[in-house]
């Protein structure tokens, strides 16, 4: 999602378990750090050993966030199957607003990447203005985000303008939330402006360090580029397929090389 997408989306669903001096909260910490490096079988492999710290501990909420963060990255790995099954399995009872905003948000995530964008605006207009209030900014201005995705996938234009205002509102300029929203609109809606928004994304993304999030941008810039820029487009392809080959990421891999 976002110049630091990665980085946000793990830090704001593992927030609540890394503040407690817990097994599973020390084991979650380490995921965050693994997979915003690009380790995502080391990362994945923390996540499921917090897992069974957080049913040891019988802390429902640290559980809950956990499994909402394993759903993220197995969207994140294009397991969509997988991604689904462990959502479905996170439930509300029990949760504090924040983990079910962050459940919400990782539902859309999901029907985002697949394309589903009706279903995600329906999970969208379920949460009320009410529900947000209070919630940490980089949650919310993760929420709009997938909102305004959705909306653009679904051709309506002015919602997903409004909603990308509330991206801009909620998160701070170092975020990159804003940049990745915006270039997903453009090339949504057919814009001409996409790809300097995608590049813009792009150089802000590797300051921040975030291999994942920069390969998933070459993959939109690469497939926006195609039908006007062909040879560009290979080129960047190539340099996404290589960055999720040496992620240990091969779906990924392989999805660039169409």
């Amino acid at each position: 999602m976002v110049t630091k997408a990665l980085k946000i989306a793990l830090y704001v669903a593992l927030s609540g378990t890394v503040a407690f001096a817990s097994e599973s909260g020390k084991l979650a910490a380490r995921a965050q750090k693994s997979i915003k490096a690009g380790n995502f079988a080391k990362g994945y492999s923390q996540l499921e050993r917090a897992l069974i710290a957080s049913r040891k501990e019988a802390d429902r909420r640290s559980e809950g966030r956990i499994m909402i963060a394993m759903g993220q990255v197995r969207t994140m790995s294009l397991d969509y199957s997988m991604a689904d099954s462990l959502l479905n399995y996170v439930q509300n009872e029990g949760m504090d607003r924040s983990t079910r905003i962050m459940l919400v948000k990782a539902k859309m995530a999901l029907k985002n990447a697949t394309e589903k964008y009706s279903d995600a605006i329906s999970l969208c207009e379920n949460v009320k203005e009410d529900d947000l209030d209070g919630i940490e900014d980089n949650l919310q201005g993760t929420f709009y985000s997938e909102c305004a995705i959705a909306y653009a996938g679904a051709h309506n234009d002015e919602k997903a303008k409004q909603a990308l205002k509330m991206v801009g509102k909620r998160t701070d300029d170092d975020t990159g939330i804003y940049y990745w929203t915006d270039a997903r609109l453009a090339d949504l809606q057919k814009s001409g402006d996409a790809d300097a928004i995608y590049r813009k994304a792009e150089t802000e993304s590797v300051k921040s360090n975030t291999p994942y999030t920069t390969a998933n941008i070459l993959y939109h810039r690469g497939k926006f580029l195609e039908k006007s820029n062909p040879s560009e487009a290979r080129k960047v392809l190539d340099r996404c397929k290589t960055a999720f080959e040496l992620m240990g990421l091969p779906k990924n891999a392989e999805r660039c090389e169409r």
